[in-house]
């Protein structure tokens, strides 16, 4: 049987067809336009989600059985709100993951409501991109088209809606909204009143691997497969990624360096840190996970690639990188203010300690050295908690630089695992489909039969030491520039 796996992306939507050995039959890719009505706001439309999805599987299927596909799932970019009206018309574009308009929200979340209340109710405080902040920015700026909404989705929810006719979300991308109660696995009735919201607005919440329904008529006899297609509720990207890397079970890592970066930690039992800078989450196993997440990672490559230097030829400008280790330029990499640890959404960009022999070399090198940085920040939060890892599995479009891959296995001073398939989130959410239809009996087990590495980049000693005394420094940076972020805005 064949599985699809549909990432919902920000620059765009990827579809990946897997059979029932995990074996990779057809990968699609379909772009769709991004919009930034102001500075610091991110926004697409949902229809244009939909019309790729579509347009996209139609592509993945050709040339092979379309009466042998069983099941579709998804991962999807997380935290967007996608509302609908009494009609399940859309109202307005998706606010996204990486806008940052609801600043003064968050604020008030974090200040009024408070941070202990925040975390008693949903395990996480308030971050300017989730999910919460954005319906109070809403509910003040837009309140005609807060008094229509009759339902709030998240944005791999509103294809699976599409595709079925069924509201739902799953546990994973749910906890992402600062709506829901992680630790229960429920919607929080506390946070819905300080919103302002109806619980019969929140879609119903599955586990990320059980069937929500089936793909309906008119779409399956359009694509040329069956109506008894089952549609898995899916994952958040980062969650489906990590089952995709076989990051299931207990005190397991993956770090992605796709557009944001994340280092994600996956537990058994449910925690939280004291100051709640890494996000508490359900995991799409079936358990929990902790996550860093960083809103610029290999974004900050590309910026600084094709808008700066004005080239597409990463490789070229990686291979005049000499001495890994004795750098003496930082790159600060808050290109879109910042999450994890920080929660900080006026932090921006920094380039320091140039000098009259700098070349541009030395500035290529500080991003990527930067992003790996500011990855390690969130590891020492996990590491107050008293989770000591030794290795990690990568994935993302960054995890592609074997040089980028040296420089994070040594400044985090970790084993990286690479994998055979890294197509993570659309590989997860493939393997979430096949669980769902029965092809295996849970998470764990299809990630332990289908996930194979085929390399590992050891950490060396020598090169551990001296970043580590490059990370000593690049950690005043940030609390020696934040009066400054907040004095621009």
């Amino acid at each position: 049987m064949l599985y699809i796996g549909i990432d919902l992306g920000t620059s765009g939507v990827k579809l990946l067809l897997m059979d029932v050995h995990g074996k990779i039959v057809n990968i699609v890719t379909k772009d769709y336009p991004l919009y930034f009505p102001q500075p610091g706001w991110a926004e697409q439309r949902p229809e244009d989600w939909y019309e790729q999805t579509i347009a996209g599987m139609g592509e993945l299927l050709q040339n092979v059985d379309r009466r042998q596909v069983a099941g579709v799932s998804f991962g999807g970019q997380m935290h967007g709100l996608v509302i609908l009206d009494q009609e399940d018309k859309v109202i307005r574009p998706a606010i996204l993951w990486n806008d940052g308009r609801a600043a003064e929200e968050t604020a008030y979340l974090n200040n009024v409501i408070g941070k202990e209340k925040l975390s008693e109710y949903t395990a996480n405080i308030a971050f300017a991109g989730f999910t919460a902040p954005k319906i109070l920015w809403l509910k003040k700026n837009e309140p005609d088209n807060f008094a229509r909404i009759r339902k709030i989705m998240l944005p791999k929810d509103y294809i699976a809606y599409r595709l079925t006719g069924v509201h739902c979300t799953d546990v994973s991308d749910a906890s992402g909204m600062l709506l829901f109660d992680v630790k229960r696995r429920a919607w929080s009735k506390e946070m819905c009143e300080i919103c302002g919201i109806q619980e019969s607005w929140l879609a119903a919440c599955y586990e990320s691997y059980e069937a929500v329904g089936t793909v309906l008529p008119e779409i399956a006899q359009g694509l040329g497969i069956s109506d008894s297609v089952k549609v898995a509720a899916g994952a958040g990207d980062n969650a489906a990624a990590a089952v995709g890397t076989g990051t299931v079970g207990d005190n397991q890592c993956n770090i992605s360096l796709g557009t944001s970066g994340t280092i994600f930690i996956s537990a058994k039992q449910f925690g939280v840190d004291c100051n709640n800078a890494l996000h508490s989450f359900a995991h799409a196993d079936g358990s929990f996970h902790l996550m860093g997440c960083m809103l610029s990672a290999a974004s900050c490559n590309k910026w600084w690639m094709d808008d700066i230097i004005g080239t597409k030829d990463y490789e070229s400008q990686q291979k005049e990188i000499g001495n890994l280790g004795e750098n003496h330029v930082y790159f600060m990499p808050y290109l879109m203010g910042e999450r994890s640890p920080h929660n900080n959404p006026n932090a921006r960009a920094v380039f320091i300690g140039m000098t009259l022999d700098t070349v541009r070399a030395d500035m290529t090198q500080a991003v990527l050295e930067g992003v790996a940085f500011a990855l390690r920040d969130s590891l020492e939060v996990a590491k107050s908690l008293g989770i000591h890892l030794k290795r990690t599995k990568i994935c993302g479009g960054g995890a592609k630089s074997s040089l980028w891959k040296k420089i994070v296995a040594n400044v985090l001073n970790l084993q990286v695992d690479v994998i055979e398939s890294e197509e993570g989130p659309a590989m997860g959410a493939a393997m979430l489909a096949a669980v769902a239809c029965g092809a295996y009996g849970s998470v764990e087990e299809i990630a332990a039969k289908v996930v194979k590495i085929v390399d590992t980049v050891e950490p060396e000693p020598e090169l551990v030491a001296k970043y580590e005394e490059r990370y000593a420094q690049f950690k005043e940076i940030y609390p020696t520039c934040r009066p400054l972020f907040d004095l621009i805005g």
